[in-house]
């Protein structure tokens, strides 16, 4: 098994320089990122709870903000602005939960993810996407990438959650 050496958080200057960048531009690349690779299978789900919200998934050691909304289509960037739900963590804990090397409650409990404004809403989705079968998404993902990250979730380990 390899360890993967991860920095305890982004290096403050490049964060500070992240934090000042326009949030679209990385909204569009996630939103993009996620629609091609993800939203085949996510795309199944009851989405009517996300309809006409907006979200904001903040990288807190990177400075990154990321605003999304839910459409027909998959996942729409947007500009910053008032959301109706934000979820804070670090790089490293959104690797843990993209990965599924982590349970997200466990990060929350921790409080190493943190879910503010519409909490209902917030923990409603989390649960949507906590019961996606991880298998069908990844064996649904285009070019390989499911098995590169199959590969990953069983041959890396992160360092343990203090």
């Amino acid at each position: 098994m390899i360890a993967l050496p991860l920095p305890q958080s982004f290096p403050r200057p490049l964060a500070r320089l992240v934090a000042r960048l326009p949030a679209l531009p990385p909204s569009l690349a996630f939103a993009a990122a996620c629609n091609r690779t993800a939203w085949p299978t996510l795309r199944e789900l009851d989405w009517s709870p996300a309809r006409g919200r907006r979200f904001r998934v903040h990288v807190r050691d990177m400075g990154l903000s990321i605003y999304l909304s839910v459409g027909d289509r998959g996942l729409k960037a947007e500009r910053a602005g008032p959301v109706d739900v934000s979820y804070t963590a670090s790089a490293e804990d959104f690797l843990r939960l993209a990965l599924r090397l982590e349970d997200p409650d466990t990060l929350f409990f921790n409080r190493r993810l943190a879910i503010e404004g519409d909490t209902n809403l917030g923990l409603t989705m989390k649960n949507l996407l906590d019961a996606v079968d991880w298998d069908e998404l990844a064996r649904n993902m285009p070019l390989g990438l499911g098995r590169l990250l199959q590969s990953a979730r069983q041959h890396i380990r992160l360092p343990a959650v203090a």
